[in-house]
């Protein structure tokens, strides 16, 4: 299969749409990283989803839709909890799990009764879901396991050849995944960790949110894994891991708060959680292109979005 790679213009964009109306499979940029787009009520399109990531058939995937009038037809009901969020956080980040209507195929609920719903941030995704006039099911536009793709060329790293086309709308602004939140109840639980934070939703703590963890997107499976190690440094001391590593023979690569050390290949500085969350997946694809042994990170307090960059480094240093 030949995949096409699109521009943001208006013609492409209405090619866009009508592949997505057709069945077909569709990669686009969204605020957080790349997502591969099918229609979210064709059960075979989404299919092909599953089949060309290669990924669980018991991951649900999060539908996209333009503004919160697109979550008629997806979902019983809005709770009061979710219009206040919409009206305070979309279009932006955050993914709402809400009670699924019987029409929402069983695939792409991952076999649950939930529906996690967003709408994206981004003016080419806004502009492909009016063209589109379906609600998208889009998960990461990568190979299942890997690191999500924040440009239109990751995506042809790992699907290209694959899909039917993909949206170059350049390089993603946060770089990680959306949050996930439960919102059927009087307060919001977070099911996975993204770039809306707890201290922005207003939530102290973490009760509860172990108990509906299977409800969200991207939490039960291996994920974010680059094709070489990824070890974590404490705060001041990756530069001094990395040395190590590299005087024991190994290709190190290095994202900190500092310079790297002589043999040691510098992936990103940053200064703040943020700029490390925009980063950390091209990081991960730039090390794999030179062929590092090992990729260390410096450890980011666990506040704000410090608690997402903290949980993909976990979950990719495995």
């Amino acid at each position: 299969m030949h995949t096409r790679t699109l521009t943001a213009s208006d013609t492409d964009l209405e090619t866009a749409g009508q592949l997505l109306r057709s069945g077909r499979l569709v990669a686009f940029p969204t605020e957080t990283v790349y997502g591969l787009g099918a229609n979210a009520l064709d059960p075979t399109a989404v299919r092909r989803v599953f089949d060309v990531k290669e990924r669980p058939a018991d991951n649900p995937l999060i539908i996209h839709v333009p503004n919160v009038s697109g979550l008629e037809g997806l979902v019983r009901d809005v709770p009061p909890l979710a219009h206040r969020l919409a009206g305070e956080f979309w279009p932006g980040p955050l993914t709402m799990v809400l009670d699924a209507r019987s029409g929402v195929p069983e695939i792409t609920t991952g076999g649950l009764t939930t529906v996690a719903v967003r709408v994206p941030d981004h003016p080419v995704a806004i502009a492909l879901l009016g063209e589109a006039s379906v609600p998208v099911a889009a998960p990461s536009a990568n190979r299942s396991g890997r690191p999500s793709p924040t440009t239109a060329a990751h995506v042809m790293a790992d699907l290209g050849g694959r899909i039917d086309a993909v949206v170059d709308g350049g390089r993603c602004v946060f770089g990680i995944e959306s949050t996930v939140v439960d919102v059927r109840g009087d307060q919001p639980i977070v099911l996975r960790e993204g770039a809306v934070t707890r201290e922005d939703l207003g939530i102290t703590g973490h009760a509860g949110d172990a108990a509906a963890i299977h409800a969200s997107p991207g939490t039960r499976h291996r994920h974010y894994q680059p094709n070489c190690r990824v070890q974590i440094a404490a705060a001041g001391a990756a530069a001094a891991t990395a040395a190590g590593l590299a005087e024991g023979g190994a290709r190190v690569g290095l994202l900190a708060t500092s310079d790297p050390p002589p043999d040691v290949a510098a992936l990103g500085r940053f200064d703040h959680p943020g700029e490390l969350a925009a980063m950390l997946y091209a990081a991960f694809r730039d090390g794999e292109e030179v062929g590092l042994d090992v990729i260390v990170v410096e450890a980011v307090p666990e506040i704000g979005v410090g608690r997402a960059v903290m949980d993909r480094l976990r979950r990719a240093s495995g």
